[in-house]
């Protein structure tokens, strides 16, 4: 269910929950320059608050307007496959599922998520600090300038060029030929509009120190980012944390309550309309951004 615009928190996981976004410099450059041609190609319609890669998995808090986070998506998670499954040599189906997309429903919830997101390598045990995470992470655009340049690889133009000169010897899909400046922006927080930059680094700090003072409280001992871009990507964990995707994010029930409801309503308009179209009535009207199903070509409706 999309709104006519908000703010979402996404997160989507690798095959199997194997090490496939494993931090490196080649594979935080493809990262970036996949994520920020998503945006680009967006046109406006997503807006990037704040993201994190781990090794297995990624979030993102955007704000989106309308089923624009669908195309996003797409065209971020089939980048990524392609472009760091080339570097770490895997081919089979990269990512484990649909990814999630949650409402978040104000400022407080957004906050909380930003949390979230900076605090990852830390909360599991991998880094002592949040600055010390190896992999793509928003924090250095929130502690300095929010654009940050990275490399698109351009294989469109590869293959045209291959198509005219066949092989060049020695040519590689990550090489400079294929490479094209992009940028990336971290947006601000809509709570946060208000605050200077000083203010802004200042509340992120803040975080910083909470995040980290807990993770102490907690633990004994720190993996280390050597250790970490030292596993090998194909590594496949013999647990994986699996708990509920939450309908969205609030800091009050009530709120929830009403997403709930709203849901609710969503879902029953949209299979009363399906219903009608497996009767062959096409006129029947769904709820808005909503996709509804493929017509086949020759495909008869059903009779009861």
């Amino acid at each position: 269910m999309f709104q006519e615009e908000g703010y979402y928190f996404v997160t989507s996981r690798c095959f199997q929950g194997r090490l496939l976004l494993r931090p490196s410099k080649a594979v935080n450059e493809v990262i970036g320059g996949v994520l920020a041609r998503a945006v680009e190609q967006s046109a406006g319609c997503v807006r990037l608050h704040a993201f994190v890669f781990a090794s297995n998995h990624f979030h993102l808090l955007v704000w989106a307007r309308g089923v624009a986070l669908s195309s996003f998506m797409q065209y971020l998670r089939a980048n990524l496959s392609k472009k760091v499954g080339r570097l770490v040599d895997w081919s089979g189906g990269f990512w484990e599922r649909r990814y999630s997309a949650e409402p978040v429903l104000d400022d407080t919830a957004l906050v909380g998520r930003l949390r979230y997101v900076l605090a990852h390598g830390v909360k599991e045990g991998l880094v002592e600090r949040c600055t010390e995470w190896p992999g793509l992470t928003c924090l250095p655009q929130l502690l300095g300038p929010a654009r940050r340049l990275f490399r698109w690889f351009n294989w469109t133009k590869r293959w045209s060029k291959r198509s005219r000169n066949e092989q060049v010897a020695g040519e590689g899909h990550f090489a400079e030929e294929w490479a094209e400046p992009v940028a990336l922006d971290v947006a601000t927080l809509p709570c946060w509009a208000g605050k200077t930059e000083e203010e802004r680094q200042h509340a992120v700090r803040t975080l910083l120190q909470e995040v980290e003072a807990e993770a102490r409280a907690q633990r004994k001992g720190v993996l280390g980012a050597r250790a970490v871009q030292s596993q090998h990507p194909h590594t496949r964990p013999e647990r994986l944390k699996r708990s509920p995707r939450p309908l969205g994010h609030a800091s009050t029930g009530e709120a929830l309550r009403a997403l709930r409801e709203q849901y609710r309503a969503f879902v029953f308009a949209f299979r009363e309309a399906a219903e009608c179209w497996r009767q062959g009535n096409f006129s029947a009207c769904f709820p808005l951004f909503s996709f509804p199903p493929r017509v086949m070509p020759g495909l008869t409706a059903q009779s009861n």
